[in-house]
């Protein structure tokens, strides 16, 4: 248990102190299940194949009003688990978000008729939804003469902040809380970071944690970044991402979905389950200092702090998955945040995973933790693909990039993701080894 205590004034010159038991327990979480749709595979077997091989999902694809443009699509089967009828009434994030659900429950091999369903939780981070949506509607209104009558009636819940994981509730019969958390690109991070908690607390026994995007359905996200100056291009669609590399040109936007099943570690050995990894340790913080360049010193602070509740060093730290967006901006801030913290810890190894797939937004981080997980079994390290001429001012030593690092002992994943309006997210997770607790 962890205790507060507080002082509080009840009369002129008196003073009572006010000790409580703040109920957070201190339980050990794990992953038991991934379920994943990603540019350049549907499942984590497939997702890791294609980033051991460099397999990239980028393709040109005709953007409304943008033209050609290079994008990360999925191709997932959006029947598997949703009817056409739910298609027509959500949204693209929900499908997605409810694809990578339903994928999560069956990886962990969780039955969910045998349990309560008001004490399973969902948590989603997302960057924006609703906007593919509404953009349609607009479209159309503008084809119709204005005529607002034929408005969808279903734009309201399309569009309301909690919609995706919302949508999995609906789908799956879940009856516990449910949250998105907006957190610009953070979002995947957070998502695993507030079921953690949610199940620390003992709000819920289980969690379907993780983060969604849709975003490259939506000419504006593109336009944005056009405006930016931060788009990626090349006449090779699979070189238009270049993270770390100098002759970077800007990211490309990408769509995907990344959600976890969460569960205590009594429970997954009660139900004998396969256990990923467990979560040791993770921060959260805000540069207050732009809207979209990032501040290295908050980074750094971020990273520390997650550290700090892992009780882990740096030298601890087997492997560090980057965000790495490809933009100038971000490349110098985290390489420098990283630079300063782990040059001088030799065996810290360094990947990044968005010259396989572009960024995709909300889903960057859980995709990327994802990607990484099978790492504590097969000791294989994925390489960042699209780093020819390494940005020296800023790669990180032991950069992982072109070829898979292989036979490595990889006990503990740092997984790093920022967002727009400056906030920072670090997740640590360590390899399970029975009773040796983070």
């Amino acid at each position: 248990m962890i205790f507060w205590a507080c002082e509080i004034k009840i009369g002129d010159g008196f003073y009572q102190t006010i000790q409580s038991e703040f109920m957070m327990q201190n339980k050990r979480v794990v992953i038991t299940g991934v379920g994943l749709t990603a540019p350049n595979g549907n499942n984590l077997k497939e997702f890791r194949s294609a980033l051991l091989e460099g397999k990239s999902g980028l393709a040109f694809h005709n953007i409304r009003y943008m033209g050609e443009q290079v994008a990360g699509f999925c191709d997932f089967d959006n029947l598997k688990y949703q009817n056409r009828k739910s298609l027509r009434r959500g949204t693209r994030a929900g499908s997605i978000a409810i694809y990578c659900a339903n994928e999560a429950l069956a990886d962990a091999a969780f039955e969910m008729d045998r349990i309560d369903r008001s004490v399973v939780g969902v948590y989603l981070g997302i960057t924006e939804h609703g906007n593919v949506e509404t953009e349609e509607e607009i479209y159309q209104l503008h084809q119709n003469k204005m005529d607002t009558m034929l408005w969808s009636p279903h734009h309201n819940p399309r569009t309301v902040a909690n919609s995706p994981a919302g949508e999995v509730t609906l789908n799956l019969k879940i009856t516990g809380p449910h949250c998105t958390l907006g957190a610009a690109c953070a979002g995947g991070n957070l998502g695993v970071i507030h079921a953690y908690q949610m199940i620390q607390l003992g709000d819920v026994e289980y969690a379907l944690a993780g983060g969604v995007s849709e975003s490259p359905n939506t000419f504006g996200i593109f336009a944005g970044f056009a405006a930016q100056g931060a788009l990626g291009h090349a006449e090779d669609p699979t070189q238009a991402i270049k993270p770390l590399d100098i002759n970077r040109k800007g990211t490309v936007i990408s769509e995907g979905g990344a959600v976890f099943f969460l569960e205590t570690l009594e429970s997954a050995l009660q139900r004998n389950a396969y256990i990923y990894a467990e979560i040791c340790g993770y921060a959260m913080n805000s540069d207050a200092s732009d809207y979209v360049n990032p501040n290295t010193e908050m980074q750094i602070a971020c990273m520390k702090k997650a550290m700090a509740k892992a009780n882990l060093e740096t030298y601890q730290i087997d492997l560090i998955s980057m965000h790495a967006t490809g933009t100038g901006a971000g490349d110098f801030s985290e390489g420098h945040a990283i630079k300063k913290l782990f040059d001088e810890s030799p065996s810290t190894f360094v990947n990044f995973t968005k010259g396989h797939i572009g960024h995709a937004m909300g889903a960057a981080g859980a995709l990327e933790l994802a990607g990484n997980l099978p790492s504590f079994e097969d000791g294989i390290i994925h390489p960042g693909i699209n780093c020819h001429e390494v940005d020296t001012e800023c790669a990180p030593i032991n950069l992982v990039r072109e070829t898979p690092k292989k036979d490595c002992q990889v006990e503990t994943i740092l997984n790093n993701s920022f967002g727009m309006l400056g906030i920072n997210s670090s997740l640590i997770v360590k390899k399970y080894k029975g009773e040796e607790k983070c």
